[in-house]
């Protein structure tokens, strides 16, 4: 019997043959991607508790208000029994993991860190509990996806942005199930405005309407805790 012999076979290709060689690479680059893409199709089973990701700046101090009122925010929806997911690193992300742990004596909620290797190491934070560690924004966004119900995000930089808007195209092109993307700040007020107004209000529509009305613009960490509270009210109907 003649068997059908694959002509990239790595038995079948000398490290001399460049083209050969890199034919194999490629190959097997995108036989990788679809093993990956096959595994992201999984999600994970429904959670004992509802999770919150909090993103925000890594530069604020713990003396400005608005460390006081992430962790205070932090600390009201703990006790909301939600855990607390951040990137694990200092700022703000500090403030959420410490009013988390701050508000849970009894150890009965997660304070989680996702953490991000840079060339410039930031070291987790000590009011995580729980620790994740990625080589790539691309895998860690993708672990905030799969193990949160909401997102807050409060002023931050390019890497906040980053996560932002990551979250708000999942939702657009429904990859992530409905769930409240909540922008705290006159900040991200002002970044739905430069959206509507460059993707919406000109000549050519660049974007859908209703994609700009996916993002919770608030003033204050109340109104988005009130977001959270009827979501979490939903999430536990449809448990």
């Amino acid at each position: 019997m003649n068997r059908k012999t694959n002509p990239l076979s790595p038995h079948l290709v000398s490290f001399n043959d460049p083209e050969g060689t890199l034919k194999v690479v490629k190959q097997a680059v995108l036989e990788l991607w679809e093993v990956i893409n096959a595994l992201t199709s999984l999600r994970p089973p429904k959670r004992e508790r509802f999770r919150v990701t909090i993103f925000g700046s890594a530069r604020i101090q713990s003396d400005s208000a608005i460390y006081q009122d992430v962790k205070w925010l932090a600390t009201q929806l703990t006790q909301m029994q939600c855990d607390i997911v951040t990137g694990g690193g200092p700022g703000l992300m500090t403030a959420a993991n410490e009013g988390s742990v701050a508000a849970d004596p009894q150890d009965q909620t997660r304070s989680i860190g996702i953490r991000i290797d840079l060339e410039v190491e930031q070291e987790t934070n000590p009011f995580v509990e729980e620790v994740f560690s990625h080589r790539t924004f691309f895998s860690r966004l993708h672990q905030f996806v799969l193990i949160s119900n909401a997102f807050i995000i409060m002023p931050g930089g390019i890497g906040t942005t980053l996560e932002a808007l990551m979250v708000w195209q999942l939702l657009q092109v429904r990859h992530l199930d409905p769930i409240p993307l909540i922008m705290v700040g006159p900040m991200w007020r002002d970044l739905v405005t430069w959206a509507t107004q460059y993707m919406i209000q000109g000549k050519t529509p660049l974007a859908d309407p209703r994609d700009l009305t996916i993002p919770h613009c608030v003033d204050t960490v109340i109104e988005a805790i009130e977001i959270i509270e009827k979501a979490q009210q939903q999430w536990l109907i449809n448990e």
